[in-house]
């Protein structure tokens, strides 16, 4: 399947979310619990929140753009596009990209969690290590999307990884 460079947009949106949301909930959870049941629960209903939140917020943020560029054509034309293939492209295109947002969050979501299935000795060092591992690729992404520098995007990427690593394992700290 080939993805537009709008979805490629919200895949990559959509997989930073919940890859770091959700890594941000795994780490935080590590620190105060030793069951991998609770971290693995803890962050599956981060992952499907946050999967709804982007999801329903993109349907809805689009439909409010998408809907004004159709009201911003009709002016001109004198005529309501509403029963149009142009307002049938409209909402497939809104659809697809709130879908792409919304699924890309889940499944960002499932490499932090996946671990913690698998291993019972360092999960959570899997976790982040396969988290940043996904961040480079995610990174090579889209410095082919904006056909730029594959590692410039790379390593901005994994430095954006490690700033929130950092970040929730300092606040864990007591």
């Amino acid at each position: 399947m080939k993805f537009n460079k709008e979805q490629g947009r919200y895949i990559i949106l959509g997989s930073i979310d919940g890859l770091l949301a959700v890594l941000g909930v795994v780490i935080g959870t590590s620190h105060v619990v030793d069951d991998p049941s609770i971290i693995i629960n803890a962050a599956l209903g981060g992952a499907v929140a946050l999967a709804m939140t982007n999801g329903i917020g993109s349907y809805l943020a689009e439909s409010a753009v998408e809907y004004g560029n159709l009201a911003e054509l009709e002016k001109p034309l004198l005529r309501s596009l509403e029963s149009t293939d142009l307002e049938a492209r409209t909402k497939k295109k809104i659809w697809n990209d709130s879908i792409a947002h919304g699924g890309s969050s889940f499944m960002g979501s499932l490499v932090p969690i996946s671990p913690f299935y698998f291993f019972d000795e360092m999960a959570l060092e899997i976790a982040v290590v396969l988290s940043i591992s996904v961040l480079a690729i995610l990174g090579i992404y889209s410095g082919k999307i904006a056909k730029q520098s594959v590692i410039k995007h790379a390593v901005r990427m994994i430095g954006l990884g490690v700033l929130i690593v950092a970040a929730v394992t300092v606040l864990g700290l007591e």
